[in-house]
């Protein structure tokens, strides 16, 4: 037999389940997407070309864009909320995921592995990798040039011990090799290709041979999770959006030069090195999610990464309708 309290419950649960559909809470329609970019690939031509504001008016989403210089600020701000969707090198989004941030791995692309490289002075007397030892090294801690330093000083039975790290973001890193006050740079594109025209600097080894070139897209958990069929649209986009810059990479050039100041012999250097691509925007694949897995266990054992991660945990998976 039913109290009182438990027959008002009944009778409550029962009103709402008979209320019409409209006048029932529904989910809040997305207004704004925010996203987060950087100076290259395709999230840099979709911005130029408008093709994301086009692909979302129909359905009165704006897009609202903000610039960084780097994945590790971003990711910090998409894990926080504060933007929706970015792109990034390997290193962050571990670094984010130990911090706690609200963020899931939403996509791929593939990059040249010499679009990263470790620059030094042109009269430098440093010749190799095992001349590092010693000297000062500027990258940016948690990018993917970390990774990149990590792997290119053990090729020569080196470890960060060995080496003075200085944490500098990609214009302050670009100032302090200038002046002299670091003996190297780790960096990526179009930063690296900016810099190889330099007469001062001289590439001592880029990432070739030594380290795979994961890249990654990645949401705020957020709204994947109540907006999974706009980043899923997103995703189609930026990948049709890619494989027509690939297929026309002369307009390419011209456009990337006039969307991010890069200069167009610059752009030309970026997009043509040895497996550039901009069409590769993929899935999360099972290979993406098992190198991301291996690079995470690495970077706990050497300390860099304060704890265990489990990379499949926050892999963005499309509910099926």
């Amino acid at each position: 037999m039913f109290n009182r309290r438990q027959t008002l419950a009944l009778m409550g649960a029962a009103a709402a389940a008979a209320l019409p559909l409209a006048a029932q809470a529904a989910p809040e329609q997305l207004k704004t997407l925010r996203i987060g970019w950087q100076k290259n690939g395709v999230l840099a031509l979709a911005k130029g070309n408008g093709a994301l504001e086009k692909r979302f008016a129909t359905r009165g989403i704006d897009i609202r864009w903000s610039e960084f210089s780097s994945g590790p600020p971003l990711l910090e701000a998409l894990g926080a909320g504060a933007i929706d969707f970015g792109p990034t090198g390997d290193v962050p989004p571990l670094f984010a995921q130990a911090a706690g941030g609200n963020l899931v791995y939403a996509g791929t692309y593939r990059g040249p592995p010499d679009g990263s490289a470790i620059l030094v002075h042109k009269d430098a007397p440093i010749r190799s990798i095992a001349d590092l030892k010693g000297k000062r090294i500027a990258f940016k801690r948690g990018s993917s040039a970390h990774n990149f330093t990590v792997k290119a000083l053990r090729t020569a039975g080196l470890t960060l011990a060995d080496i003075s790290a200085s944490d500098l973001a990609p214009s302050d890193a670009a100032a302090a090799f200038t002046s002299g006050q670091v003996d190297a740079w780790a960096i990526w594109d179009p930063y690296l290709a900016v810099a190889e025209k330099r007469p001062e600097a001289r590439v001592l080894a880029s990432g070739k041979g030594i380290v795979e070139s994961w890249s990654f897209f990645l949401a705020n958990g957020g709204f994947a999770e109540s907006d999974g069929d706009i980043l899923a649209d997103l995703l189609d986009e930026l990948r049709l959006v890619g494989k027509s810059a690939q297929d026309n990479l002369d307009e390419t050039v011209r456009n990337l030069a006039r969307i991010t100041g890069v200069p167009e012999d610059i752009q030309r250097v970026v997009l043509t090195r040895e497996g550039a691509d901009l069409g590769k925007v993929a899935a999360v694949s099972p290979e993406a999610i098992a190198y991301q897995q291996e690079l995470a266990d690495e970077f706990f054992k050497l300390g860099i990464v304060p704890k265990q991660l489990d990379v499949s945990r926050i892999v963005w998976r499309r509910k099926q309708a």
